[in-house]
């Protein structure tokens, strides 16, 4: 590390270490449950979240350019890792995929393609995150209820769902819910000294104090060693290193590996760029983050992720938020969270072990529920049809089938609206008597020929055309091609036909006008 006195937040310095460090520190302590629940949610080892945390906070932070963005593992990819390991058959398989979407990545930032963000549609963006947060919400139902991991009913068999649950689950997650929504309430977060403590971890240590309090009270209503996160018993770095899950290379022969890795490349890229813009409008100093550097950043931050059994990181904006609002200036607030994250993991496993899954299912409900607020659908709906239709076929989408099929058809639908919109626009066609007026009042393109034509049929004999040109910077060939034949008929049938700047000429055409009267002005 160096000592600036010019430090603009993207290079790591000690100038703000006081801010810094304090920052990296409630970082740390939001990123560990989220870590933990994204991993059980993602059905991959409690450890891959974590370790994928400390790649995040020391490895994608040396090389982005972004004073303030933490890097981790994401609510938005649980979805798409969960359906990935399964049909890779294994998590050591799917951890290809990850090394091969962090290539993509770094392709992707060698090339500058980190605009790619701006060119997908906000509703279809929101769409995909509310898709994400309903499939979060359901998820996490059974986990909530205190069914274990390794016997989880799915939501669509109530009986199932509600048969063997446990009230001290449920009991904790009910507690870790009120909770986090009290500690989002303004009064909290404007009190000075409350609003400093992260609500996920006080959610963890109440959860485990309840835990410890009850059991003990009450062993008929105990939580098993099935219901509280499992570690492995790590008693030190040598313990999470052996640990450590290894690609499986095999999997390279199998074509839907290159799906999961374009899938992965794609969503989480976008998720950085998102978070990126957002967390840039939350810097004090107003910096702006390059995001063909990030993405290089994040490719390489997967590769890493993948070679040692992680799960894929984004930027996220929980934690970049987090990190703002704790007073984080630079990147180094960043690697103090991984740092802490690494240290923790390595030699306080044991500590880790007491949190019950419950609690985890809540937060991620909460994560959850923030996603997909039926406050968001109000609101795309309330912005009318073309918004919210590309929006609510994204969420049907995603529930129905997966992430990548649910943004592209969302793509393709909002694309349908621009071309909708852009048809009923181009062309506006008036008569008056035998006058009619064709004005092209912006680009014209084959997508208006028949619009076109059956305004040039409204021409009555001996009548007049004017065809006012001069708000289109573009005509299709094919819209030039239907004009140049009327002119071409127009003394046959004793019409006038007035040009106004099209394709920079101007002229009258009637019935002594040559048969090629288009190309030479009368």
């Amino acid at each position: 590390m160096t000592t600036s006195t010019h430090d603009n937040g993207t290079t790591l310095s000690l100038r703000h270490l006081p801010r810094d460090l304090p920052a990296g520190i409630v970082v740390f302590l939001v990123a560990i449950p989220l870590c933990l629940g994204i991993a059980l949610a993602s059905g991959a080892p409690p450890i891959a979240g974590l370790v994928a945390g400390m790649v995040g906070g020391l490895i994608v932070t040396v090389f982005s350019g972004s004073a303030l963005s933490v890097s981790g593992p994401a609510a938005g990819l649980t979805v798409i890792v969960l359906e990935a390991i399964a049909d890779l058959g294994s998590f050591a398989a799917f951890l290809v995929a990850v090394i091969l979407a962090g290539c993509l990545q770094l392709l992707m930032g060698i090339f500058k393609l980190g605009r790619i963000g701006a060119f997908v549609p906000t509703s279809v963006i929101k769409g995909m995150l509310a898709g994400i947060g309903l499939i979060l919400v359901l998820g996490q139902f059974p986990m909530a209820l205190g069914h274990p991991l390794n016997d989880m009913p799915a939501i669509t068999e109530p009986a199932a769902l509600f048969s063997g649950v446990s009230p001290l689950a449920i009991g904790i997650a009910l507690f870790s819910l009120a909770l986090l929504v009290l500690w989002e309430r303004p009064a909290i977060k404007q009190h000075r000294v409350l609003s400093l403590v992260p609500g996920p971890l006080l959610v963890v240590l109440g959860s485990i104090a309840i835990d410890r309090l009850v059991g003990g009270a009450l062993p008929a209503l105990a939580l098993g060693a099935e219901h509280h996160v499992q570690l492995g018993g790590l008693a030190g770095p040598g313990d999470l290193v052996a640990q450590l899950t290894h690609p499986d290379w095999a999997i390279l022969a199998n074509p839907a590996v290159y799906t999961v890795a374009l899938t992965i490349a794609i969503i989480a890229s976008l998720e950085t760029l998102l978070s990126l813009e957002a967390i840039d409008k939350l810097d004090p100093l107003k910096r702006h983050s390059p995001p063909h550097r990030e993405l290089k950043a994040q490719g390489i931050g997967n590769m890493v992720c993948g070679l040692v059994g992680a799960l894929p990181v984004t930027a996220v904006i929980v934690r970049s938020s987090a990190n703002a609002g704790a007073g984080g200036r630079t990147r180094l607030s960043s690697m103090i969270h991984g740092g802490l994250l690494l240290v923790s993991v390595a030699f306080l496993a044991m500590w880790l072990e007491l949190i019950p899954l419950a609690t985890l299912a809540a937060i991620l409900l909460h994560t959850g529920y923030k996603l997909a607020r039926p406050a968001l659908f109000v609101s795309q709906y309330r912005e009318g049809r073309r918004r919210f239709v590309p929006f609510t076929v994204t969420v049907v989408t995603i529930l129905a089938t997966d992430l990548l099929m649910g943004v592209l058809v969302g793509l393709v639908c909002s694309l349908y609206f621009l071309l909708k919109s852009g048809y009923r626009s181009a062309i506006a066609c008036t008569r008056r008597g035998d006058h009619v007026l064709l004005k092209f009042q912006q680009d014209v393109s084959f997508l208006n020929r028949e619009e076109m034509r059956q305004c040039l049929d409204t021409v009555p004999d001996g009548g007049e055309l004017i065809l006012d040109a001069r708000g289109a910077n573009y005509v299709d060939p094919d819209i030039r091609e239907d004009i140049q034949a009327f002119i071409a008929q127009a003394p046959e049938r004793d019409i006038v036909v007035e040009l106004r700047d099209m394709e920079g000429r101007s002229g009258t055409y009637g019935p002594e006008a040559p048969a090629d009267g288009m190309a030479r002005a009368v």
